[in-house]
Parts: structure tokens; C-alpha cells; sequence
């Protein structure tokens, strides 16, 4: 009688599942080779130049890394990677929260990876300004793509950086690219502030719409129109087609109104579904028509050598800002200067002076 209620009880504990056996015995001892110790510079540069994706995550991870003892670290993999790089396509992909970018990126990187292609998806999630914390949710987001042996998803936390562009994206599309990668895409945040700097480091920057939401030439801000090479109205499927179509016509003549390209290329306006895949075969020639007209006049590399100025000028900012904060003495000063500026016994700019005469002397 006591047996038979032990074993209608819930606190009976019953055999679980047969674990299931290792996939890739391959995968498993290149995962233990890099975690059981930190492998050094030339291990890391080695393993990216030969398309391993585990040296690839730790370099990444290594170069996001804030510590100034791995600056150097970093700087010396970021280098030897260089002349292994700028050989992809790069390119940025920006809309609002919930027009669907990751549901569009999966389907477009399926569609690449079908014809061939290599595909890094640089995904930047939002930073919580109370907490810190990211959920860093495109993997689940795509679950396809992040399957595929042909394809590499890295989230990463937007952090403080301004509109939610992870601080090194920038070096860990150099990294993507030695490692044999020859389509980036990055998805910013799509917060309305971050691409600028996604504009500044991709080849080719796309606008996903939706239409429905309300008046189209509400959402439209000229800063962002401006810089998009082509504006792609997704979510046309079902009994959404009809206003898709109506919204490409909106877009269209609020194209006419913007200046020309330097490029000499004249932005696009196209409908898809990422549920469907109707219309994203069409996106990519789009693309690659981009690609082929900008190298023939000669922007392409024009571009990406202004690209580089541009990004050594941010790193100075960006370092010399990280060795300020870092500074022993800076440090000892800063929490008796903030109490000054949150007591009104001196204005921000006279306590930033003070700090900055302390660093510099």
C-alpha cells in the first residue's frame, strides 16, 4: 500500500531522457580547446583565418571587451585580420521596433545562403538605461538562420554608445570578413538615433517599412530618407498587400523630393514578405545592381576610404574618453567633483574643466 502511494506521488522521482549523443564531435573539441584556457593572439588569429567560429566569438568578444589589458590583445588580432578583410558586401538594415527585422533578416540571409553566400548577421540589442541588462534575443528570433552552416548571428548589448550601435562593430566586421564571411548585415536598434553610424560603416543601407500604421509620410524623417539606398515596405502579405502597394507609391514621390546620391545611384522603393519570401530574390539584385555601379564610378572605395578616416577619428574620441575615465588620479577626484555639481557649489562646465586641466597636467 505505502509503495503504491510513493508511486502516484509527486514527489516520486521518475528516469529522465536519455541524453542525446554529441552532433559534431568536431564542434565539441574546438569549444573546449578555447574555454579551458584564454587562448593567445596568434591562436585566435589562426583559428579566425581558417573559419573557426569559436576563435571568431572570442576575438569578438575580446575586442567588445572594456578592460584596457585586453586593448592590446585585441589591437594585435584586429590587425593581422586587416589584410584578410574588405572583401564583402556590407549592409545596414534599419526600421522601427516591430516591422519585423529580425523575421525580414532571417529570410534574406536564407535566401543568400542558398545562393552560395557567407552570411554575418551583426544584431545590436537595446541596452535597459535602469538595469544594464539586454536580452540579446535574435537567436531565438531566427531560428533558421542560426542553424545554418553558412551563417553566423552575433548579438550584441548596445550599451551607453549613442542610438544603440555597439561601441566595436566596426573592428568585428573585420574580423567577420577575414574569417571568410562575404555578407555582413547589421541590424541597428532602430531607435531613430543609431543610424548615422551604421550609414558610416556599411556599403548599402536599407529601409524596412511597414504600411498600416497610420499615415506613411508621418514616419518619414528626411535624415533617414536621405540616407537610404532603398526603401523595402515589408509585411506585404494576406490582406495587407493592398495598403503595401498603396504605401509604395507614397514613398516613391517623397523620393523625387531628395537631392541625387553622390553615388549616382537613384533609390529604390520595393514590397516584400519575410513570411512569404515574395519580393526578397528581387531585394538582393537590387542590391548587387548597388554594388556593380558603385565600384564601376568608383564611389564604392571612395566611400570606404572615408569610412576609415572617419572611424579612427571616433576610436581617438572613444580612447582617449576610456583613459580618462581610467585615470587613477581622475578617479580619485571625480566622486568629490560630482558631489560639488549635484550641490550646486560649482556648474558642470567649471567641474569638467577642472577634471580635464587635472588629466592633461
Amino acid at each position: 500500500m505505502e509503495n503504491d502511494k510513493n508511486k502516484h506521488s509527486a514527489l516520486n522521482e521518475k528516469a529522465g531522457i536519455t541524453a542525446p549523443e554529441i552532433i559534431s564531435p568536431v564542434v565539441v573539441k574546438n569549444i573546449q580547446k578555447f574555454r579551458n584556457k584564454q587562448p593567445s593572439s596568434k591562436e585566435l588569429i589562426d583559428g579566425i583565418l581558417s573559419g573557426n567560429i569559436t576563435a571568431l566569438s572570442r576575438a569578438i568578444t575580446l575586442v567588445e571587451s572594456t578592460n584596457p589589458e585586453h586593448l592590446t590583445k585585441a589591437n594585435e588580432v584586429i590587425n593581422a585580420c586587416l589584410y584578410h578583410a574588405n572583401k564583402s558586401v556590407r549592409i545596414g538594415i534599419t526600421g522601427v521596433p516591430g516591422v519585423g527585422k529580425s523575421t525580414f533578416i532571417e529570410a534574406f540571409g536564407k535566401h543568400l545562403t542558398g545562393l552560395g553566400k557567407k552570411v554575418a548577421v551583426l544584431a545590436v540589442d537595446p541596452s535597459s538605461t535602469i538595469s544594464h541588462g539586454s536580452i540579446l534575443g535574435d537567436k531565438t528570433r531566427m531560428e533558421e538562420l542560426v542553424k545554418d552552416p553558412n551563417a553566423y548571428i552575433r548579438p550584441s548589448a548596445s550599451g551607453e554608445t549613442l542610438g544603440g550601435v555597439a561601441r566595436k562593430t566596426r573592428e568585428t566586421i573585420t574580423l567577420c570578413e577575414a574569417c571568410g564571411f562575404d555578407t555582413i548585415i547589421i541590424e541597428t536598434v532602430g531607435v531613430g538615433q543609431s543610424e548615422t553610424a551604421v550609414h558610416s560603416m556599411v556599403d548599402f543601407f536599407l529601409l524596412l517599412k511597414i504600411a498600416g500604421a497610420g499615415d506613411e509620410l508621418q514616419g518619414i524623417k528626411r535624415g533617414i530618407m536621405e540616407m537610404a539606398d532603398a526603401i523595402v515596405i515589408n509585411k506585404a502579405d494576406g490582406d495587407n498587400i493592398k495598403k503595401t502597394k498603396l504605401a509604395k507609391t507614397e514613398f516613391n514621390r517623397a523620393l523625387n523630393l531628395f537631392p541625387a546620391k553622390k553615388s549616382g545611384w537613384i533609390p529604390t522603393t520595393t514590397t516584400c514578405s519575410a513570411i512569404t519570401h515574395e519580393g526578397i530574390p528581387e531585394i538582393w539584385k537590387t542590391i548587387d545592381k548597388y554594388i556593380k555601379q558603385t565600384k564601376e564610378n568608383t564611389y564604392f572605395d571612395t566611400k570606404r576610404a572615408e569610412q576609415n578616416e572617419y572611424w579612427m577619428l571616433e576610436t581617438i574620441n572613444e580612447q582617449l574618453k576610456l583613459n580618462f575615465f581610467n585615470n587613477p588620479e581622475i578617479q580619485k577626484l571625480l566622486d568629490s567633483t560630482k558631489k560639488a555639481v549635484q550641490n550646486d557649489e560649482t556648474s558642470p562646465f567649471a567641474a569638467a574643466q577642472i577634471l580635464l586641466e587635472k588629466y592633461f597636467k
